[in-house]
């Protein structure tokens, strides 16, 4: 049997792997050439990633379609069958149909992320604002899914319909910077000047503190760190500092020092942070 004899028997398979091949390549070319644009680019402005990443993701699912129409239409068997598929299956194309709903909602999601830009590759959100349940950083967008890295290096995956329909804190869309509130309770009997200078100064003197205030917030001599009485509760006086970090992880880092820092400055000084307590009063029979 001749190389012409077989490809004769195996036609169908032949074109098959031709065309998945000639898809596989094509897909791999271009999405190389599109790393390369944007790798270049990058190095001469700064270049939003978001775009280019769903381009990539969009081009996949395009080739990943006409390959299998290619397919389809290019070998008489599948053909035929197909035709008698669409031809007969209306109950069947009607609940394709509702099942791809989802599938579609969430591509077209995905579009008007990319067109507005909501959020965008490497920034840090939040999502329904659900005690940070799901927040970090987003590492991509895809047709179907946003993949989010968050604070425990686990990878959250969201489908583009949810996320479009949620509230979203965006942490960095404008502005890294953060204020973050640090809060402590004083016993009543101790000096609160002296507690809201303490907390100023160790929040000013740690290496990752950024000064928020404006040029003329400077000049009208405001502090860089604003300590406030929030409340008089029932076992103390609550006090909130207002403290700036430059990004996210770098704000948490800041205020996890400051618990330590501003705890022993609070001893050396004599500052009591209260244990809740109940006064008992027993009356004689």
């Amino acid at each position: 049997m001749n190389w012409k004899e077989i490809y004769t028997d195996y036609e169908p398979v032949f074109k098959i792997i031709i065309i998945v091949a000639v898809a596989f390549l094509l897909n791999k070319l271009l999405r190389t050439m599109i790393s390369a644009y944007f790798k270049r680019e990058s190095a001469r402005i700064n270049v939003d990633p978001t775009a280019y990443n769903f381009l990539k993701n969009a081009l996949t699912f395009i080739i990943v379609i006409f390959t299998s129409l290619s397919i389809i239409y290019s070998i008489p068997a599948f053909k035929q069958i197909a035709v008698t598929l669409f031809a007969g299956a209306g109950i069947i194309a009607a609940i394709l149909g509702f099942a791809s709903q989802t599938a579609f909602s969430n591509i077209i999601n995905g579009i008007f992320i990319v067109m507005f830009k909501p959020f965008r590759i490497g920034d840090v959100i939040e999502i329904g604002n659900k005690n940070n349940e799901f927040a970090g950083l987003v590492e991509d967008i895809t047709l179907r899914h946003t993949v989010i890295r968050n604070f425990e290096n686990k990878r959250i995956v969201v489908p583009n319909t949810v996320i479009s329909t949620e509230i979203l804190i965006n942490r960095t869309i404008v502005d890294e910077k953060i204020v973050r509130f640090f809060e402590v309770t004083i016993s009543y009997t101790s000096n609160i000047d002296l507690a809201c200078q303490i907390i100023a100064d160790e929040a000013e003197r740690h290496p990752l503190f950024v000064d928020p205030r404006t040029q003329e917030q400077v000049d009208a001599k405001e502090p860089k760190v604003n300590v406030i009485v929030l409340r008089l509760a029932d076992y103390g006086v609550l006090l909130r500092g207002y403290v700036c970090g430059r990004n996210s992880a770098e704000s948490f880092r800041l205020m996890t020092d400051l618990n330590k820092s501003v705890k022993l400055r609070f001893d050396k000084e004599g500052i009591e942070i209260p244990y809740p307590y109940l006064n008992i009063v027993q009356k004689n029979p």
